[in-house]
């Protein structure tokens, strides 16, 4: 299972430190696309600093939302949403050009990202849009895995996509293998439940649930965000449990 990270998410004056020491622990860095939370300087840092350290690259598009950092949901027809994801990875595929990198998949923002979970016409406008950028070297899509990965892959074929599903260190778990709302108190683990459930994670491909469900969830890398607190600390301790495991 490797290791990912949302990242790129400074923002003018909003500094968000964590890249540099994390981008040398983590194998996949998704890189904020200038809706929630990035801007150019910011975005071809971050895709520098992926590139000097052979860091995975993935384009982490959101709703147009600064303010809110891309975590409320907004109303959006089909087509807008499929564009305004469209235009945000077309910028990262840019960038990325023009440092030398290359982008290979997609994982969506925030509420985006718990939305698409929640409601297959949002999941399908994404999917389209993600399936009609690239079409030399197709992107794939990141998304959460759930006790039912077969229902979102059978959509995804019809796109032609590739999923790779992830799951969370750093969130707590609702009992349908969901994410619990960051309103609710508990949603953000601390360090070392995040570290419990890591362990958990990479040894059983199992998570507890709020009421102490067990869910089997087949995973293809594991989250941390960059803005949970001790975010660096509990990356390099999974880490060392990935070496740990592979050795």
């Amino acid at each position: 299972m490797k290791l990912n990270c949302d990242l790129g998410e400074s923002f003018g004056a909003w500094t968000m430190p964590v890249d540099d020491e994390i981008m040398s622990i983590i194998d996949q860095a998704n890189v904020a696309c200038g809706f929630h939370a990035g801007d150019p300087i910011v975005m071809k840092q971050a895709l520098t600093l992926a590139k000097q350290h052979g860091v995975e690259i993935g384009a982490h598009p959101s709703y147009p939302d600064l303010q809110g950092f891309g975590r409320r949901s907004l109303a959006m027809a089909s087509d807008e949403l499929v564009a305004c994801v469209q235009y945000q990875v077309c910028a990262l595929l840019g960038m990325a050009e023009v440092v030398g990198a290359q982008v290979t998949y997609v994982k969506p923002h925030g509420a985006l990202y718990n939305d698409m979970m929640q409601n297959t016409s949002i999941l399908r406008s994404v999917m389209e849009a993600v399936s009609g950028v690239s079409k030399n070297v197709p992107l794939a899509l990141m998304i959460q895995a759930t006790p039912d990965n077969f229902s979102r892959q059978t959509v995804a074929d019809e796109f032609g996509i590739r999923l790779r599903f992830e799951a969370f260190a750093d969130r707590q778990y609702t009992d349908d293998g969901f994410l619990k709302s960051r309103q609710e108190p508990g949603a953000v683990l601390s360090e070392q439940e995040a570290l419990n459930q890591a362990k958990q994670l990479l040894s059983e491909g199992r998570v507890t649930s709020v009421s102490n469900r067990s869910l089997l969830l087949n995973a293809d890398s594991l989250c941390v965000h960059g803005d949970t607190p001790g975010a660096v600390v509990i990356a390099r301790q999974i880490k060392a449990l990935q070496v740990k495991q592979s050795g």
